[in-house]
C-alpha cells in the first residue's frame, strides 16, 4: 500500500504525463504549422575565431560522470581518438558537476578543473569544439539525483524515493523542496544558493576563458522549477538565474558562447517555452553570444516507445511542434540553435529511421546537436564491449564542419551519394569551407562540381574549399 506521500508523487507524475499526452495528441500537422523550407536564411550561427559558421555534430560525454567520485567520464585519450576517427564529429558536450566545482561553500576545486582541462585538450588536439555543460538531474545526491553538492541540498525534512520512470522523481517531495529552496520560491530564510551556483559558473569560465577549444558554457541542464512551473518559472526564477550567470561570466570571459535551456518538461516534447530574451554585456545583435540549446525527446519515445506504427505518427507530430516552437523561441532570443540532447535505445523498432530523421531536421534548421551519449551501451554508437552498434554508421554521415560565410543550405542524399552545400561568402572571414567525407561513403575522397580551389586531407577525411564573397554552391559525389 502506498503512503500518502507516495500517492501524491504518483498522482502528480500521472497528471503531468496525462496532460502532456493529451496535448501531444492535439498537436497534429495543422496545429504544428509548416517548418521553414530549406535551411537557415536569416539564421544566426555560432562562429569560430576565423568567422566561419560552425555546423556542430557530436556526442555528450558522459553520463557516467554524474556518479563517479571524481566527476570524470570513462574516456581516455584513445577513446577520443576512436570517436573522431569513427564518426568525424567536431563537437562534444562535456558534463560538469556543481558538486565537484564547489565541494564546500565558496571553495572551488581547481584540481578538478585541471582534470577537465586535460580532457578538453584531448579533444582540442583533434579539432573539436567543447561545450562545458553544468549538469544536474533530480537536483543532487541528496535527492537521489546528481549535480548539486549535498551542502546545497535543503529539503526541510522531506524525502525522495526512487521512481520508475526516473523522471517522476522530480515530483518527489524532497526534490521539489530542494529546487524551491534553490530558486528561493519557498517562504523562510536560508542561504542564497543561486549566488553560489553563479559563483561556480564564474569559476569555470575564469578557468577556461583563454581556451580556444572551449566554445562555451551550458548554464544548466534541464532546469526544473519545483513547485513553480511553466512561464512563471521560465520568465521568473530561471531567467533571473541565467541573467545573473551571464553577467558574472562576462566579468571573466568576454568571448565564449553562453548556452541556455528551457524547462525540460514540455519543451522537450514540443510545447511552448516562456524563456525571455536575455542580455549579453557584449552588446546586442551580432555582438551577443547567447545560444539556445533545447533537448528533444518526443513524449511517446520518452516513455520508452519506438518509431513505428501509431506511435510514429505521434512522434512526427511532436517533431513538427518541437521545430516550430524551437525556431520561434530562437527568433525571440536572437540565438542560434544547438540540440543539446536527443537519443534513444538503438534496439527499439524504427530507432535508426528516427535518428536519421532528426539529423535531416537539424540540417534543415541549421542546428547543431549533441547525441546522448557516448557511454558504451544500448544508446550509443558502441556497445559495452566497444563494438559498433547499428547507430554508428547512421551518425557517420557527410556534413560541412565549418562554412566560410553564411550557410544557405546543406543536404546529404544517401541514396544518390551526394552532398550539396550552398553558402554566401562574407568579406573578412578567414579560412576555407571544411567538409567531412566519411570513408564508408567516400572511400577515395570526393569529386566536386563548383566550389573553387580545393584541398583533400585523407587522414582527417576533410575537403577544404576556398572561396571569397558572393554566392557559392558545390555538389560532392564519391571519387572513383
Amino acid at each position: 500500500m502506498k503512503s500518502p506521500a507516495a500517492w501524491r508523487t504518483w498522482a502528480v507524475g500521472a497528471v503531468v504525463l496525462a496532460v502532456a499526452a493529451a496535448l501531444l495528441v492535439a498537436v497534429g500537422p495543422e496545429g504544428a504549422g509548416a517548418g521553414r523550407a530549406g535551411t537557415a536564411r536569416g539564421h544566426r550561427w555560432i562562429t569560430d575565431r576565423q568567422g566561419r559558421a560552425l555546423v556542430l555534430r557530436g556526442l555528450s560525454t558522459a553520463g557516467d560522470a554524474k556518479q563517479t567520485a571524481d566527476g570524470m567520464p570513462w574516456i581516455e585519450e584513445k577513446d577520443v581518438a576512436r570517436e573522431h576517427r569513427a564518426l568525424g564529429t567536431n563537437f562534444v558536450r562535456f558534463l560538469l558537476q556543481w558538486r565537484k566545482v564547489e565541494p564546500a561553500p565558496g571553495t572551488y576545486d581547481r584540481t578538478y578543473l585541471k582534470r577537465v582541462a586535460e580532457r578538453v585538450r584531448w579533444y582540442g588536439e583533434r579539432g573539436y569544439h567543447v561545450l562545458l555543460d553544468m549538469h544536474q538531474d533530480l537536483y543532487g545526491p541528496g535527492t537521489g539525483g546528481n549535480g548539486a553538492p549535498r551542502w546545497a541540498t535543503e529539503t526541510d525534512g522531506h524525502t525522495s524515493a526512487p521512481t520508475d520512470p526516473w523522471e517522476l522523481g522530480y515530483a518527489e517531495p524532497g526534490t521539489v523542496r530542494a529546487f524551491d529552496r534553490f530558486w528561493g520560491t519557498v517562504e523562510g530564510g536560508g542561504r542564497d544558493l543561486r549566488k553560489h551556483y553563479v559563483g561556480a559558473l564564474r569559476e569555470v569560465a575564469g578557468h577556461f576563458a583563454d581556451d580556444d577549444t572551449v566554445i562555451g558554457y551550458d548554464l544548466m541542464n534541464e532546469p526544473w522549477g519545483g513547485s513553480v512551473q511553466g512561464p512563471a518559472f521560465e520568465s521568473g526564477p530561471l531567467a533571473r538565474l541565467y541573467q545573473d550567470g551571464i553577467d558574472a561570466i562576462r566579468t571573466v570571459d568576454r568571448d565564449h558562447w553562453l548556452f541556455v535551456e528551457p524547462s525540460a518538461i514540455g519543451s522537450n516534447w514540443g510545447f511552448a517555452t516562456g524563456l525571455p530574451r536575455l542580455d549579453d554585456p557584449r552588446g546586442d545583435g551580432d555582438e551577443a553570444r547567447i545560444a539556445y540549446a533545447p533537448h528533444l525527446y518526443p513524449l511517446p519515445m520518452d516513455l520508452g516507445g519506438g518509431y513505428t506504427g501509431d506511435t510514429k505518427g505521434r512522434v512526427d507530430a511532436s517533431l513538427r511542434a518541437w521545430r516550430e516552437q524551437t525556431e520561434k523561441t530562437a527568433r525571440r532570443l536572437g540565438a542560434p540553435v544547438v540540440i543539446g540532447e536527443f537519443g534513444l535505445d538503438v534496439g527499439l523498432p524504427g530507432a535508426m529511421e528516427y535518428v536519421e530523421k532528426v539529423q535531416r531536421m537539424a540540417d534543415e534548421m541549421g542546428a547543431g546537436f549533441a547525441y546522448w551519449s557516448n557511454d558504451p551501451g544500448s544508446w550509443a554508437p558502441w556497445d559495452a564491449e566497444m563494438k559498433p552498434t547499428v547507430l554508428l554508421p547512421v551518425l557517420d554521415r557527410p556534413y560541412p564542419r565549418a562554412v566560410a560565410g553564411d550557410p544557405v543550405s546543406y543536404r546529404w542524399d544517401e541514396a544518390e551519394k551526394t552532398l550539396t552545400v550552398s553558402w554566401r561568402g562574407v568579406a573578412g572571414v578567414r579560412g576555407g569551407t571544411e567538409v567531412y567525407l566519411p570513408e564508408r561513403h567516400f572511400p577515395e575522397g570526393g569529386r566536386t562540381e563548383g566550389g573553387g580551389r580545393q584541398e583533400w586531407n585523407p587522414k582527417s577525411r576533410t575537403l577544404t574549399l576556398s572561396s571569397g564573397p558572393g554566392a557559392h554552391s558545390v555538389r560532392i559525389t564519391p571519387r572513383g
